[in-house]
């Protein structure tokens, strides 16, 4: 068992359902992209690991240059590794990585209300539906009207938790655009759209709960 998140992201090294996860969220990210109006195109990314989804998508896709990004993860050895990945693609001018409180607004303020948010692998660890709707009703603070947001949510002992999200975003201003499962099964991937308008000001400081542990991906 992982002892902490940094060791836990290397299973992307052998795990096929976090491999195929991967590679789905990379292909949202770049229709995401593909899909956003000429110009600058803003991006946030809560808990974002490394930011492997992301700066692996920017790499090669033609519009690298347009984005301005924000990630922010707790773990400081991730955050370490992203901000190297990202000198690498000549991107640091673009990207900023803060090594904070992803559940925290104020981590967000200065880079929303964006294009483009991320949340993958969070919805599984946060616990509570209350918790759940609250994360989802603050995406309103964190995204712009038309905004896309890419999402992830682990299956197992056969319940297919993904739907309850899809039926809250659904419920709360979000048009889904594209889900997929992985070929695994137990991994799902939702691209939603929202059609609501951005709030400036968040409904509180803290965003969600994050509880999660790095035991199994969710």
């Amino acid at each position: 068992m992982p002892k902490d998140w940094y060791e836990w992201h290397d299973l992307y090294n052998t795990e096929p359902k976090l491999q195929q996860r991967l590679e789905i969220v990379r292909e949202y990210i770049a229709y995401s992209l593909n899909a956003s109006p000429d110009g600058a195109i803003r991006i946030v990314s809560v808990c974002a690991g490394d930011g492997r989804d992301l700066l692996g998508t920017l790499q090669n896709h033609p519009r690298a240059k347009d984005v301005s990004a924000r990630l922010v993860e707790i773990n400081s050895n991730l955050v370490e590794r992203g901000r190297a990945t990202i000198e690498s693609l000549g991107l640091a001018k673009q990207i900023e990585f803060i090594n904070g409180d992803a559940t925290l607004a104020t981590n967000y303020v200065g880079a929303v209300p964006a294009d483009i948010a991320i949340a993958c692998g969070v919805l599984g660890h946060v616990a509570e539906k209350i918790e759940l709707n609250r994360l989802i009703n603050n995406l309103s603070f964190l995204s712009k009207k038309g905004a896309f947001f890419i999402w992830t949510r682990g299956h197992s002992d056969s319940i297919s938790y993904s739907d309850n999200v899809r039926k809250i975003l659904s419920a709360s201003g979000f048009e889904e655009v594209n889900f997929k499962l992985t070929a695994t099964g137990n991994m799902a991937v939702g691209i939603h759209r929202y059609l609501g308008e951005n709030l400036p000001q968040p409904k509180e400081q803290q965003l969600f709960v994050f509880s999660g542990i790095p035991s199994k991906a969710r």
